[in-house]
């Protein structure tokens, strides 16, 4: 299924996807504030932009702001405004977002990123519909839908102090929980061959060719940390990459770092902070033969010289079981649940 009424198409046929676009649907009618929960890259703002062209709302205005942006003085007066004078280099009176999208709506990103105090004012708009521009006592009235989002487990934030609890209750009238892409695998060709469509339109080309029956299962056994973002990184770049005349892509690479002229140094001196991004190499790169790996320099503590060694065995595993992770936990004789523990511990995999 395949939705055009938003700026960019929603594409899915998976029934849990399905089942999420049959909410948007639901609540998109109403006026009251929605939550939408997922991993980064899985499409949060497009159900976001969904809700308001499925609404009443969709000839006013649709403001987007990623709350995560700026600190929080900048925030503040993003949102709320602020008159002439109100801080240093406020030279001039600003309209805050929440403003601009009076009679609208308004998505803010990464939620879990605004301060308590700027909770408080937010749950004020969200209650009453007004606030007051920074530096300023007179209220401002408006009448918007809110549309929150976060990547992190908002009830847990609450419970530990550093999410509202009034707040959390106001913003989840209803919550739409995005399923990451590796939980919708069945997706993933239906995606692949839109973005390399698109991408071979943007070269010039007259048509797109297709995967070959190994870069297929390359994609379907990834497990995609970076979700649907990260599948259109890739797809993109491995089409921009080809060189044979038949235009099929016959190899798949997820890591666009990876080279054998990539510098050890800074491998070796962060194992515990290398992002997952890293851990990837390229399909086409032949995994290092650990015997061959010069050991650490001395001096150096036995835990980090251990550090770089487990790392290096499940980059190894990984490649060479295609970055399928049961199969890879096997090869190191471990069961799958120690396999992704070790993976949690090196970074190797984004936070969960």
């Amino acid at each position: 299924m395949e939705l055009r009424d938003s700026p960019d198409p929603i594409l899915g046929q998976a029934d849990n996807f399905l089942a999420v676009l049959e909410k948007v649907s639901r609540v998109a009618p109403l006026s009251k504030p929605v939550l939408i929960i997922g991993e980064r890259g899985s499409g949060k703002e497009l159900i976001a932009a969904r809700l308001h062209y499925l609404s009443e709302r969709w000839a006013r205005p649709y403001v987007k702001f990623n709350c995560a942006a700026l600190n929080e003085e900048l925030l503040e007066s993003e949102l709320f405004g602020h008159v002439a004078g109100a801080y240093t280099g406020a030279a001039k009176a600003r309209i805050g977002r929440f403003e601009l999208a009076n009679n609208g709506s308004i998505f803010l990103d990464e939620l879990a990123s605004m301060s308590l105090r700027l909770q408080e004012k937010l749950l004020r708009v969200v209650e009453y519909g007004e606030f007051e521009r920074v530096g300023s006592s007179e209220t401002v009235k408006v009448n918007l839908r809110l549309i929150g989002a976060a990547n992190v487990d908002l009830p847990a934030m609450a419970r530990a102090g550093r999410f509202r609890e009034d707040l959390l209750d106001r913003l989840s009238f209803d919550v739409i929980t995005v399923p990451p892409l590796r939980e919708r695998r069945e997706d993933i060709p239906l995606l692949a061959q839109k973005f390399a469509e698109g991408m071979a339109r943007e070269l010039g080309r007259e048509y797109f060719a297709g995967f070959a029956p190994a870069a297929e299962r390359a994609l379907l056994e990834y497990e995609w940390p970076g979700n649907v973002r990260e599948l259109r990184n890739v797809i993109e770049r491995a089409v921009y990459r080809l060189e044979n005349e038949r235009r099929v892509v016959e190899r798949i690479e997820f890591d666009p770092f990876a080279s054998p002229y990539r510098p050890r140094a800074m491998a070796a001196q962060l194992p515990a902070a290398a992002p997952a991004a890293a851990a990837r190499a390229s399909e086409a790169a032949p995994a290092p033969a650990l015997a061959a790996e010069a050991a650490p320099g001395l001096p150096l503590a036995f835990e980090e010289a251990v550090a770089v060694f487990e790392t290096r065995l499940l980059r190894q595993a990984l490649e060479e079981a295609r970055y399928n992770q049961r199969k890879a936990a096997e090869l190191l004789q471990l069961t799958y649940h120690q396999f992704r523990g070790l993976l949690r511990k090196y970074k190797l995999l984004d936070a969960e």
